[in-house]
């Protein structure tokens, strides 16, 4: 999937988690998330690419 021009992955880990990475230049960034459907998991993803892209135009 892609949001801002960023590629990101989100797969099912055990039930009621999601894994999810992505990356931003030479970074990769990982981590897992709660939720029950993966569209909420999918948009938790999407606003922490917003956080990372924020951090990177404010420097």
């Amino acid at each position: 999937m892609i949001h801002k021009g960023v590629e990101y992955t989100v797969t099912a880990g055990p039930p009621g988690t999601w894994k999810w990475q992505f990356r931003i230049g030479d970074r990769v960034v990982s981590g897992k998330t709660e939720a029950k459907l993966q569209l909420l998991a999918m948009r938790r993803v999407q606003l922490r690419i917003d956080r990372e892209l924020k951090k990177i135009s404010g420097k």
